[in-house]
């Protein structure tokens, strides 16, 4: 039996890559006021995103007015808004961009999974990331169960032809470890992103990192035992 190194990285998107939630918050408490809602404190948007827009919807909005008929006006109008507002105050969070390039060089797969609507992720990939770099990009999309269910993950390593224990999956909330554990790949999680370092390491994270620079670190001293 030869070890051999790990092979493919997923990539959470918000909050691992990207520090996006100024715009979501901006764009979801316009909405809030179109409505005669309450807005909330862009901090307190940390413990709201990462597991789709109903479940933000759910989250922002008063339970007992949260009608099926103001879920869809809602969801609708937070696309129009997010639509004009994703990339005003987004960014790369420092080293990120060091990091891809390094693996991209010693001949890493890397994909992205999000749980945000895959037209936005695309789009995120596309105007904060080299062409190319990840291959392939998945958001929330009809037909593509969203995280924690594994279905996406292990659909990506059968994508790429690899077992999901040569993957690392690195992200920053509970949904990615949960994730990245119910997939059977190494949950790695990030200190810099929307949710503390307790609630990475109580839902499965192996290892929780502090700067990307990091990752290296982490892949280099793993080995996946082969048959």
């Amino acid at each position: 039996m030869v070890d051999q190194r790990m092979e493919g990285i997923i990539f959470d998107l918000d909050g691992t890559m990207i520090d996006s939630l100024a715009d979501i918050a901006t764009a979801a408490n316009v909405v809030l006021e179109r409505f005669g809602l309450a807005t909330h404190a862009i901090e307190d948007y940390k413990v709201f995103v990462g597991d789709g827009v109903n479940v933000l919807m759910e989250r922002i909005i008063p339970g007992k007015v949260l009608s099926e008929e103001l879920r869809m006006e809602f969801l609708m109008a937070w696309k129009d808004a997010y639509a004009k507002q994703w990339k005003l105050q987004t960014k790369t969070y420092e080293g990120i961009d060091g990091l891809l390039k390094r693996l991209r060089s010693e001949g890493y797969r890397m994909g992205i999974l999000s749980n945000k609507p895959q037209e936005f992720t695309q789009a995120c990939a596309d105007a904060f990331f080299e062409a190319g770099c990840f291959d392939p990009v998945w958001g929330l999309q009809e037909g593509r169960p969203k995280k924690p269910d594994p279905a996406g993950a292990l659909g990506m390593a059968t994508a790429w032809g690899l077992p999901p224990s040569s993957i690392l999956y690195v992200g920053d909330t509970d949904t990615d470890m949960q994730t990245a554990v119910s997939a059977g790949m190494y949950p790695l999680g990030v200190s810099w992103g929307f949710r503390p370092r307790e609630e990475l390491v109580r839902t499965g994270a192996r290892r929780v990192i502090d700067h990307p620079d990091e990752v290296m670190d982490v892949l280099k001293s793993i080995v996946v035992p082969q048959d």
